[in-house]
């Protein structure tokens, strides 16, 4: 299987955020901000807290939403040129080979550790803060990102 693909912003920014709302320390931190949160406010409203602890929880909250949401993934898109380059991906039994205008690399499925599907992206993980992203544009159509789909099942665990 053979698929020529670029990035568009707005998708990979999307991608960004779902990768960081699917690592268990950020779902956990927000919970965890979200529960005090909530005491406060009701303990707020019984009169045994003050208003600046119920301020300062829903503070904290709006920070480490606007953190996660909009500058995390804003400043690493930034950052990478991997995003502002145009791709050849092939994909067999032996692995994925990708091109760009500077070279190609080859990965053996055994370098991936596991992938994500999101609405845009195919997340292939290498470790868990490591990873590549295949856009679901670049697919001629669905029955080959449904065969995409299914090499992916068949060779990352």
């Amino acid at each position: 299987m053979n698929i020529s693909f670029g990035y568009d912003r707005k998708q990979v920014i999307q991608a960004l955020r779902y990768h960081f709302f699917s690592r268990r320390e950020i779902r956990l931190l927000l919970i965890g901000i979200n529960l005090f949160t909530i005491l406060a406010a009701v303990l707020l409203y019984f009169k045994r807290v003050s208003p600046s602890t119920f301020l300062i929880f829903s503070i904290l909250w709006m920070l480490v939403l606007l953190v996660v949401w909009q500058l995390l993934p804003n400043s690493i898109y930034r950052k990478s040129e991997t995003f502002r380059d145009s791709f050849q991906l092939s994909a067999d039994d032996n692995g994925i080979i990708l091109e760009t205008g500077r070279g190609n690399q080859h990965w053996g499925w055994q370098r991936f550790s596991k992938f994500l599907e999101t609405p845009f992206f195919f997340h292939l993980y290498f470790a868990p803060n490591s990873f590549f992203l295949v856009p679901k544009d670049a697919f001629r159509d669905k029955d080959q990102e449904r065969d995409f789909r299914e090499t992916l099942r068949s060779h990352i665990r």
